[in-house]
C-alpha cells in the first residue's frame, strides 16, 4: 500500500498541473487574462516538479510521461490558446481570425507527441518547448490587456482590461496588430515543431565553461523582468530563442 502510494506521488503532482491549466483556460474565457497567467505559471511549477519528485523517488514510469504529456497539452497549448482567442475574439473585427489561436492548441500537441518518442532530446530540445511557448503568449496577452499605466511587477486586477467597451479598444489592439498577434500565432507553431536546436536549462555541474549558454540567458531574462515587468516574460523567450540561433551558429 505505501509502494502504491509513493508511486501515485508524481502523478498526483502532474494532475495539479492538469488542473491549473484547467483553471487557466476558465479564467481565459472570462477574460481575465492575469489570473489565467498566473495559473499557467503555477503549472509549469508543477510540471518541474512532478519529474523531479519522480526521479528522487525513483519511481519514474510510462504511464507518468504520458499523463505529463496530456496535463501539458492542456495548461501549455489549450490555456495560452483560449488567451489568445478570447482577446481577439474581443477585439479583432475579422471574425474568423481569433480561431486562429488553436493552432497553438494542435501544434503544442504534436510537438509533445514527437517529444515523447525523440529519444535527441534528452539533454536539449529541438523545436520550442511547449512551457517556453506558453509563458510568451500569457506574458503577451496579459501586457495587451493592461492599460498603459502599471502599477508595480504585475500591476492590479483592476487594470485588467477584459470587460472595456469596443469604443475603447483602439488603444489597445489595431486591426493591424490584430493581424501581427495572428502572424505570430503562425509563427510560433512553427517554431513548436521546427528542426531548430534550442538549449535545455539543466544545470549538470556549475561550471561557466560548459553553462555560459544557461548563465547569458539567465542574466539577460533577470535584466528584462527587471526592466519590462510582466511583459518581460515574453520578450525572455524571445531572447531564449535568439541565443538557441546563436548557439547553434556557433557550433557550426
Amino acid at each position: 500500500m505505501a509502494n502504491s502510494f509513493v508511486r501515485n506521488i508524481p502523478n498526483a503532482v502532474t494532475c495539479c498541473n492538469l488542473l491549473s491549466g484547467c483553471i487557466a483556460t476558465s479564467f481565459a474565457l472570462q477574460g481575465d487574462f492575469l489570473l489565467a497567467f498566473l495559473f499557467i505559471i503555477v503549472g509549469a511549477l508543477f510540471d518541474f516538479f512532478d519529474g523531479m519528485t519522480a526521479r528522487l523517488l525513483h519511481v519514474a514510469s510510462p504511464i507518468g510521461k504520458e499523463l505529463d504529456s496530456l496535463a501539458d497539452v492542456v495548461t501549455f497549448g489549450v490555456a495560452p490558446s483560449m488567451m489568445v482567442f478570447s482577446l481577439l475574439q474581443t477585439r479583432c473585427t475579422y471574425h474568423i481570425l481569433p480561431y486562429i489561436a488553436f493552432l497553438l492548441a494542435a501544434f503544442s500537441a504534436l510537438r509533445l507527441a514527437r517529444f515523447n518518442l525523440d529519444e535527441r532530446q534528452t539533454n536539449s530540445f529541438i523545436g520550442l518547448p511547449t512551457p517556453a511557448n506558453a509563458l510568451f503568449w500569457g506574458s503577451l496577452v496579459v501586457k495587451l490587456g493592461i492599460k498603459n499605466e502599471e502599477l508595480g511587477f504585475l500591476g492590479t486586477r483592476n487594470e485588467i482590461v477584459g470587460n472595456i467597451s469596443l469604443d475603447n479598444t483602439s488603444q489597445f489592439l489595431t486591426s493591424h496588430s490584430s493581424l501581427l498577434i495572428v502572424f505570430l500565432v503562425l509563427l510560433f507553431s512553427w517554431l513548436l515543431v521546427s528542426p531548430i536546436p534550442m538549449f535545455s536549462l539543466k544545470f549538470h555541474n556549475l561550471r561557466w565553461k560548459e553553462n555560459r549558454i544557461r548563465y547569458i540567458f539567465l542574466l539577460g531574462s533577470i535584466a528584462l523582468l527587471f526592466i519590462l515587468g510582466i511583459g518581460g516574460f515574453a520578450a525572455t523567450i524571445g531572447w531564449y530563442i535568439i541565443l538557441s540561433l546563436i548557439s547553434q551558429s556557433a557550433k557550426k
